[in-house]
């Protein structure tokens, strides 16, 4: 009877095919999700143009109307809408795809980051497309109906009213994620918010200069958009500052707010010299001044201690981990050692975490 494969467990990788595959199903079901809706919506394509039209035919002069310039444009251009509209509404079903795909390679902490994350950009974004319509259109168009030079009729061709409110729509629904992109940015570990909140003149500009490229030319609109980005700014620093300052209660399942290791008893076992205190996900893993790594006899003394546990209470796979890490380092493959290195920190127990923190800090030594 063959003997089990040490390397053949619930954690190992899938093969890359698989991964196509899966990817292929998940992007059939998103194109049948836009299909679906859009089959939905085609029949109502006029009545959703002239609720999107609304704005602008509420601001023309009495007795003119919207025109069509060409031979095609009345079958086509709602068309267009409501493919794009199917887009827009199937987009919670696509997000859910990707993230279906995208989650079982997460660790147990970025999936409780990402799972708010990913909510709050929908809803963000549809918040974008509703400030737009309700706040910004209006406005816009009364300016530019009111500046048409005298004896010029103000008859703006569908296609291209078509194309600037998708512009617009656009614009203003990414402008909205600015918080989420500020979060993503300190949870990464790239910034802080003290260091944005110092950046916030450079940013005040830049925001002005965004709505200016993405906008009409006019201050109207590029007000309009440039005030909600720097609102939406001072707002991701306020939600990233609660997101840094999380309570400790988040570390006891061996992981804080960035995915940060708890610091081990240091009365336990032969690395009572051990001090840990950064985060593996970014930053320097290890304090180098008050670090003592183990020697060669300590390391073996602690995984002899590991498999002495695991043959009280039963086969370990994060022990199972442990020794595939030292044949990977046999056979200088670092990288996949690092990495079952990272997934024994947020799985195993207080000596496992102590024997990959230095073996971590072994690889890492020049």
């Amino acid at each position: 009877m063959a003997s089990p494969d040490p390397y053949d467990d619930p954690g190992a990788e899938q093969p890359f095919i698989s991964h196509l595959v899966e990817l292929r199903d998940r992007l059939l079901r998103m194109v049948v999700a836009i299909l679906i809706t859009f089959l939905v919506l085609f029949p109502f394509s006029n009545a959703i143009y002239s609720y999107v039209a609304a704005p602008l035919m509420a601001q023309l002069p009495e007795g003119t109307s919207m025109i069509a310039t060409q031979v095609a444009s009345p079958f086509l251009t709602p068309f267009k809408l409501a493919l794009v509209a199917a887009v827009f509404l199937a987009m919670p079903y696509l997000l859910y795809q990707l993230w279906s795909f995208v989650a079982p390679g997460l660790y147990q902490h970025e999936k409780k980051l990402a799972i708010p994350l990913l909510i709050s950009s929908i809803v963000l974004f549809y918040l974008g497309m509703a400030f737009a319509y309700y706040v910004v259109f209006p406005l816009v168009f009364a300016f530019f109906t009111s500046t048409a030079p005298e004896g010029v009729a103000v008859m703006t061709d569908i296609s291209a009213y078509l194309d600037f409110v998708l512009t617009l729509f656009f614009a203003f629904g990414i402008a909205f994620e600015i918080p989420i992109a500020t979060i993503l940015l300190v949870a990464a570990g790239l910034t802080t918010p003290e260091s944005l909140a110092g950046k916030r003149p450079y940013v005040i500009v830049g925001v002005f200069v965004v709505g200016m490229l993405l906008t009409p030319p006019d201050v109207i609109s590029q007000t309009l958009l440039a005030l909600p980005m720097w609102l939406l700014f001072e707002l991701g620093i306020v939600f990233s500052r609660a997101f840094v300052h999380k309570p400790a209660e988040d570390d006891d399942e061996g992981e804080g707010p960035l995915g940060a290791a708890p610091a081990p008893n240091p009365g336990a076992g032969p690395a009572a010299g051990l001090v840990v205190g950064a985060e593996i996900a970014g930053g320097d893993p290890y304090d180098r001044e008050r670090f003592r790594p183990l020697t060669p006899e300590e390391m073996e003394d602690e995984l002899d201690a590991i498999e002495a546990a695991e043959a009280q209470s039963g086969r370990d796979p994060v022990a199972e981990k442990l020794r595939r890490v030292m044949d990977l380092r046999e056979s200088d493959d670092q990288d996949g050692a690092r990495r079952l290195l990272r997934e024994v920190l947020n799985e195993g127990d207080e000596d496992q975490r102590r024997v990959a923190r230095n073996i971590l800090a072994q690889l890492d030594e020049p």
